[in-house]
């Protein structure tokens, strides 16, 4: 059986090969470049979990980045335990074929308590005292420990939030794909796995901050390329055949659509106040929101509501279409974690998950990098508020440096949903803003597009030869 590295590089697509990734585009004239069908929707969890099961969320149950627990009455963003994931996963089919067939996977989602032989992922710990310390977590513990010993700590902050792929005082823009890339090299020389499973993140912060058609992304691409090239020239010396994914294409954006607000101005969102602040109050509500992207799982809590919230969504501004049960059941997506209704933005818009009506009422977590505690995706997290003084960006950078939770970085976002230039998660027109997968053909993937659903086969046919 041939050794495979799958790198997921996050946001390549056709738009982005070019002058400025000359090694990517050299990799791509030697084998094959094929575009993928987006999963629905194109997000991080959704398309991984395509692409390792070869079935759709109706089947995986990976409906987005997050979704709704009507039990518990909760919305629940970035899980990461395994099982989540309710479908076998590629690796564990070609056991079935190979009892002792390896998986490393590296900063590839659902990462807890899989069956991948090796595996690494954020993971912050949470210490009694209000604290979040940033770590990761990995399986076999002591994996973790070697990799900090060797490389360092793993550079949480550039991870996710304002200083993510920004240069700091201390760190380079690519830090966290550099550091990702030398844990797959250092797993491969001790453990030679037989599929490398490999996410590398830098393309996913400038170009949704900035957008796909600023200037300055292209020092963005070149910095990718030279990591990537790497890779492959590492790979290529130890007999180990590469596969370059992505997740999706990013595209540009000019409006943001706050379904939630609209809602609350129908009297359909219920609030609760803590604090003088105001925190959605989910199971409450009659109907509300869980936004994720260009992607947005709409709950209504009575049935004949149902009508009238869709009647509201077609009329507004930005969004494309709305999937009742029958849509949901063609697009794959139909599940008891997926909303009453999918509302899918247009090309230019997404949507954000923003429910209050004056600022000053917004629950404290909303000017923090807060993933978990936010009911739906917050790109603004990217950013610095621009009202913060030079002085207070020092402490800022200090407290980074230091590794200290964000929750510690209050008053740090910004609350201006316009600021955001890029995003994904729908199906967008142009096929060259589709995810790519670039390496070895194999008899059962040489057409030139393919479903996302059919990476996992690619992936499975390549590993048999």
């Amino acid at each position: 059986m041939n050794r495979i590295a799958a790198i997921d590089v996050v946001g390549l697509c056709r738009r982005v090969l070019g002058a400025a990734t000359p090694r990517m585009e050299a990799y791509r004239r030697e084998h094959s470049l094929r575009s993928i069908r987006p999963a629905f929707p194109a997000v991080t969890c959704t398309a991984q979990s395509n692409y390792l099961t070869g079935r759709t969320p109706s089947v995986h149950g990976i409906t987005g980045n997050g979704w709704y627990d009507r039990e518990l009455a909760e919305v629940h963003f970035w899980k990461q335990p395994d099982h989540l994931v309710r479908s076998e996963k590629v690796w564990e089919m070609l056991r079935r074929e190979r009892s002792d067939y390896t998986c490393a996977k590296l900063f590839w989602w659902y990462n807890m308590y899989s069956s991948a032989d090796w595996s690494v992922t954020p993971r912050p710990m949470y210490p009694a005292d209000g604290r979040k310390i940033l770590d990761i977590y990995a399986h076999p513990a002591c994996l973790g420990t070697k990799l900090k010993e060797a490389l360092g700590a793993f550079p949480f902050p550039a991870f996710w939030g304002p200083a993510a792929g920004r240069s700091t005082p201390r760190g380079a823009p690519d830090e966290v794909s550099r550091w990702i890339a030398a844990s797959a090299r250092r797993v491969e020389e001790e453990h030679r796995p037989d599929l490398n499973l490999i996410y590398l993140p830098h393309l996913d912060y400038n170009l949704q901050r900035l957008g796909p058609d600023h200037p300055e992304v292209r020092e963005d691409h070149r910095r990718i390329d030279a990591i990537v090239g790497d890779l492959i020239d590492f790979f290529a010396a130890r007999g180990v055949l590469v596969l370059l994914l992505s997740e999706y294409g990013i595209t540009p954006v000019r409006r943001p659509v706050h379904i939630n607000r609209a809602f609350r101005r129908k009297g359909w969102i219920a609030v609760r106040e803590e604090l003088g602040r105001e925190l959605l109050d989910c199971g409450a509500s009659r109907a509300f929101a869980v936004a994720d992207h260009q992607v947005a799982h709409v709950h209504v809590r009575r049935r004949e509501l149902t009508g009238t919230v869709r009647r509201l969504l077609e009329g507004m501004e930005g969004v494309a279409q709305v999937m009742d049960a029958a849509a949901q059941e063609e697009a794959g997506i139909r599940h008891e974690r997926a909303g009453d209704l999918v509302a899918v933005a247009e090309d230019d818009s997404w949507f954000t998950y923003y429910y209050w009506l004056e600022e000053d009422r917004a629950p404290d977590f909303a000017r923090c990098v807060d993933i978990h505690r936010k009911p739906g995706y917050d790109p603004v997290e990217l950013f610095i508020d621009p009202a913060l003084r030079l002085p207070e960006l020092r402490i800022l950078w200090r407290l980074v440096r230091k590794r200290l939770g964000f929750r510690m970085l209050m008053d740090v976002i910004p609350l201006d949903a316009t600021l955001v230039r890029g995003s994904h998660g729908n199906r967008p027109g142009d096929v060259r803003d589709w995810p790519v997968m670039i390496g070895p053909s194999t008899a059962s993937a040489r057409q030139e597009e393919l479903d996302s659903t059919e990476v996992c086969e690619a992936i499975r046919s390549l590993a048999m030869g």
